[in-house]
């Protein structure tokens, strides 16, 4: 099993990308091949809206740092996208790589169901950490960008999130996260 995982967050060892560290941590222990990529340390740009992944080439035409986290996805069977909330979203860092994604759409996505140039049947993990203890507060996140994912023929998505989790190494402390991070490796990677 082949497993990329890319990180959000602007801090390589923050909460987020700590639970995303544990669950990949979990899956290569049951033999997946993981690859990491933590996209603050990247050079990229978001996507230009030029439509050449539509016209002239079946992949974005950008060169710059994010070619192989797109290749990589290519080869994957699960992808790990792990961002805290800010701003009631995703990191930056974040949308502008999934804004990139685009280009895995076909130039028919419009009318076809099946204009993925994705294999499909691959597994969305989706982790997210907010400070706000309210479960309800910025719920919308995650179905938005499950749908999004689901066109591209990602089979199953599943969600990991840390509500109240602020501070340096906060989601190091909550045993409920870091059990649920291991129980969702060992379901995957299985």
């Amino acid at each position: 099993m082949k497993i990329t995982c890319v990180l959000g967050s602007a801090k390589a060892n923050g909460n987020s990308a700590t639970l995303a560290k544990r669950f990949c941590g979990k899956a290569q222990e049951l033999g997946a091949e993981v690859q990491t990529f933590l996209l603050n340390d990247l050079n990229y740009r978001g996507c230009q809206g030029c439509n050449a992944c539509k016209s002239t080439h079946d992949r974005c035409v950008e060169k710059d740092d994010l070619e192989p986290v797109l290749d990589s996805i290519r080869e994957c069977d699960v992808l790990v996208m792990a961002s805290p909330v800010y701003y009631g979203s995703v990191s930056g860092q974040l949308k502008c790589f999934i804004d990139r994604t685009y280009s895995y759409l076909g130039p028919d996505f419009l009318v076809s169901k099946t204009a993925s140039r994705l294999e499909p049947g691959k597994k969305l993990v989706f982790i997210l950490t907010q400070a706000a203890d309210a479960e309800d507060a910025f719920d919308d996140i995650f179905p938005k960008f499950r749908d999004f994912f689901s066109y591209y023929g990602f089979a199953e998505s599943t969600l990991i999130r840390g509500c109240g989790v602020s501070g340096p190494g906060a989601s190091k402390e909550r045993d409920d996260l870091m059990k649920l991070a291991d129980e969702t490796a060992e379901r995957l990677a299985a």
